[in-house]
């Protein structure tokens, strides 16, 4: 299967939006189709041989159908891009609607002053003047209703500002037509102002991708594109210029602004040695840096990727309104109809001839006019977009809006020892020898056994040997997840791992008192001693359980593979609830499933880890939490939210920032079907005018809007 993405410029309606979506789904060969209104994107799958026979076309024919407006550009929409269609003064046609509605509503002006003051014209002239008004400000969405029509396409905003309008003219309401008509159009004017200062300001947030590279060559400097740029290349970045590509420092000193992957405003200092992500900038100094990860891997690359998809994974609440839309604007077209024609038969005695439908058509006209379910359509998804917007401002990429939503529910929090609550940059406090053994004995022994080995703690005992092991007598390397390793060092079988593991081998040996964590090493079954090592917890850890409890979060836990006696003296320094200790892989998802079982309904479990063996338990909370600085792969690929700080309070700082995207969300849930509420029922009770009911369209769905582009503020 392949996937592709076309950027559709200048969408700024989001019925058009869902209209779209559904035709494009209806063609052949597509197994995926979803368009994101506030990112502006259609993403399709499909087998790679269908964009050969034209998908591609049909899909341009759909939206030139719909939408002649809308620009299809291959290619997916870059944060920080301003289209064309978002700037102002874009193109001629822009300037020619504006300057029909100008023009339209100078004549409007006119026709009230003669209708007001010269009498003597009379009432002919007086239409005149209001209907060469309405035309010049309505014609273009009487256009987009008939051609609506003949696809048989009713219920959308074109068709009932046009019977709503039409019908005011019928009944003698000539200069209410015509004004609702340009309180529409300029309503519409800035509400599309509105949505697109809220995607700038959300791209804003994200404008990281770098422009170039200077690339170092032979012959002095050459500026490329960053995509150009293979690992091992040098580059040289100078001051005020973004980091284009992840990398390591060979020269210079400078501070770096990583504000845009963090959300921290410190500045970071580097020399050479550090390694430098893409997406800083460097505001003094001047780095030579070699590459080491290209483009399409690097950081930069994959928040931008990450941001951009995360509107794919709709919220409940999204889908929830896109049906409610789908259903509701037609049930308030029928309710208008019978407002028309009941009463006043009822009125009459059932004598079509005696009723009066004058007053009791332009009640239905207003329930016509309030009901464009717009305000919901438009502004919800801005709002979770602007959400994940906001979170990734504060380094929490945010996979999906379903996962934002779920973070506003959060019960439990489970962490990861690690790596994630403590640094996981182990050291050897005491060696420990038995039976015979020395201390270098021992720790050639472990160094040996644990040399090929990517765990921390393996790593620290290889650093603590301080030598270059004898690889041709090291054979037969086997690991076993979450106890240890074996191995034959010289013919002879070395074992090394915690005391679980030794016990599985038989092997008898005395627990250490010493404070940390114990691996234990025995030869050919014979107990050799054990190498004491020492975790350092992360300062930000106490922090994260507090702020985690100020959130309102019920229970935090610890999982680890560690000893019962290190990982409770660890978990009741940092504060956490519960400590589940010495568990492997699998047992991790057991006691996840454990507290799943404690928790009330509606709540989620949240599990922040940073490995390898973290990627079961990820996938199987209800929202996965992946350390992007130190985490590996599997893990960032498997959770749901990645914390590019490695900073574990930056969970509270997502849940804050979820739980305001809600209160953002059913604020304008509420607001718009209230006062929608409160128009319907005045104007079916003859209390409301079309003025009211505009404003109860347009009006509130500018409102909720600019209320929606709140939830960026940090």
């Amino acid at each position: 299967m392949l996937k592709k993405t076309y950027f559709l410029e200048g969408l700024c309606c989001p019925v058009c939006a869902s209209k779209i979506e559904k035709r494009v789904s209806a063609l052949d060969g597509l197994s995926g189709v979803l368009v994101d209104f506030a990112s502006q994107r259609l993403t399709v799958e499909t087998q790679e041989n269908a964009f050969a026979s034209g998908v591609t076309e049909n899909i341009t024919s759909i939206i030139k159908g719909l939408e002649p407006s809308v620009v299809l550009r291959e290619g997916s929409y870059a944060p920080g891009e301003k289209s064309l269609a978002l700037q102002a003064g874009a193109g001629a046609g822009e300037w020619f609607r504006r300057a029909t509605l100008v023009l339209g509503a100078l004549l409007f002006i006119a026709g009230v002053v003669l209708e007001r003051f010269f009498t003597q014209y009379g009432p002919f002239v007086c239409f005149a003047v209001f209907l060469a008004s309405y035309i010049l400000v309505g014609g273009e969405v009487l256009v987009k209703a008939v051609k609506n029509i003949v696809k048989g396409d009713f219920f959308d905003e074109n068709f009932l500002m046009g019977v709503a309008t039409i019908g005011a003219f019928a009944i003698g309401e000539f200069p209410e037509g015509a004004a609702v008509m340009i309180f529409y159009r300029v309503g519409e004017a800035f509400q599309d102002y509105a949505v697109g200062r809220s995607r700038r300001s959300i791209s804003a947030l994200m404008d990281i991708r770098p422009d170039y590279a200077n690339l170092k060559k032979a012959g002095g400097l050459e500026r490329v594109s960053p995509e150009a740029v293979n690992i091992g290349d040098v580059i040289v970045v100078k001051a005020g210029e973004k980091i284009p590509l992840d990398g390591v420092v060979v020269e210079g000193f400078a501070a770096l602004d990583v504000s845009a992957l963090t959300g921290e405003a410190l500045p970071k200092d580097v020399e050479k040695g550090c390694e430098v992500l893409s997406g800083s900038i460097n505001k003094s100094g001047l780095l030579t840096i070699r590459v080491n990860k290209i483009f399409g891997e690097s950081t930069v690359s994959k928040i931008l990727n990450l941001v951009q998809n995360a509107s794919e994974k709709k919220s409940v609440t999204e889908n929830f309104i896109t049906k409610f839309a789908r259903y509701y604007t037609p049930a308030v077209v029928f309710a208008a109809v019978a407002i028309a024609v009941i009463p006043p038969l009822a009125l009459s005695g059932a004598n079509f001839a005696q009723a009066d439908f004058s007053g009791w058509i332009n009640r239905a006209l207003v329930f016509l006019v309030v009901s464009c379910p717009c305000a919901l359509v438009i502004s919800i998804p801005l709002s979770f977009f602007g959400g994940i917007g906001a979170s990734s401002a504060n380094g929490v990429l945010i996979k999906g809006s379903n996962y934002l939503e779920a973070l506003s529910s959060v019960e439990t929090v489970v962490f990861d020892k690690t790596g994630t609550l403590t640094k996981g940059a182990f050291n050897v406090t005491k060696i420990i020898p038995q039976n015979g053994f020395d201390s270098g004995s021992l720790l050639y022994l472990a160094a040996a056994a644990e040399s090929n080995s990517n765990h921390p703690a393996a790593r620290s005992i290889v650093k603590a040997y301080g030598k270059e092991t004898n690889d041709e007598e090291i054979k037969d390397y086997e690991e076993f997840s979450g106890k240890g390793v074996r191995v034959k060092v010289g013919g002879k079988t070395a074992a090394a791992g915690n005391s679980r593991f030794l016990q599985e081998l038989n092997v008898d040996f005395p627990e250490p008192r010493e404070t940390g964590t114990a691996v234990h090493i025995a030869l050919d079954g014979v107990y050799a001693g054990c190498v004491i090592i020492s975790d350092e917890i992360k300062p930000d850890s106490k922090k994260a359980v507090k702020d985690l409890r100020d959130a309102g979060v019920k229970k935090i836990a610890m999982f680890t593979g560690d000893a019962k006696p290190v990982a409770e003296a660890i978990g009741a320094e940092i504060g956490v609830d519960v400590v589940y200790s010495e568990l492997l892989p699998h047992q991790k998802v057991e006691c996840l499933e454990a507290l799943e079982k404690e928790r009330s309904k509606g709540g989620k479990i949240v599990f922040v880890g940073d490995g390898i063996n973290d990627a079961p338990v990820l996938a199987r909370s209800d929202i996965g939490v992946a350390m992007g600085g130190a985490g590996s792969d599997a893990a960032i690929e498997a959770a749901d939210v990645v914390l590019m700080t490695d900073e574990p309070s930056k969970v509270a700082a997502a849940i804050k920032i979820a739980r305001r995207t809600r209160v953002i969300v059913w604020q304008n849930i509420i607001f718009a079907l209230s006062v929608k509420g409160v128009i319907l029922i005045a104007g079916a009770a003859g209390l409301a005018s079309m003025w009211a009911a505009v404003f109860g369209d347009v009006g509130v769905a500018l409102i909720a809007v600019l209320n929606a582009v709140r939830v960026m503020k940090k």
